[in-house]
């Protein structure tokens, strides 16, 4: 499966924000509409919309910076729940891993989960992430590492 990451705009960011996940996941992340918030103010963060085709089917955002002590975030993942379950969360991993993998100077990327939230850690898991042990607030730290300089990780 082939996603496509297009920036939020003036003409998508009202489709953004209206996806959502099911009431028994809202626990496990912040509504799109907080994101695009948080972003217009931490200018380090880059929101995208994925797409199949033309539909958009979920909300990724990352660190464009890479922070001192723990480089590259993959700070939010949402596949809308009309769209679960069709390996969108899988492929929109994999293509901001690419991404990121282009850059010179990110040799890993972090992620973080809430524990409970099993199908997100066996998703990241399958994906080469290893938990690293620490905690951020109350979310367990995971870890991606390029095996290789030339953007060709573990993928």
């Amino acid at each position: 499966m082939t996603v496509e990451l297009r920036p939020i705009t003036e003409n998508n960011w009202h489709d953004c924000c209206k996806l959502k996940v099911a009431d028994d996941q809202k626990r496990f992340v912040a509504t799109n509409s907080i994101s695009l918030v948080q972003a217009a103010y931490e200018k380090d963060l880059l929101p995208l919309a994925v797409y199949d085709g033309e539909a958009m089917v979920g909300f990724v955002m990352f660190s464009k910076e890479r922070h001192p002590q723990w480089g590259y975030w993959i700070i939010r993942l949402m596949v809308d729940e009309a769209h679960q379950r069709k390996g969108y969360g899988r492929a929109t991993i994999k293509e901001v891993l690419r991404r990121l993998g282009e850059w010179p100077d990110c040799a890993e990327v972090f992620i973080s989960e809430v524990p409970d939230n099993v199908i997100a850690a066996r998703l990241y898991e399958s994906l080469g992430f290893v938990k690293t042990g620490e905690l951020m607030g109350d979310e367990v730290v995971m870890k991606y590492t390029f095996s290789a300089r030339d953007g060709q990780g573990d993928r």
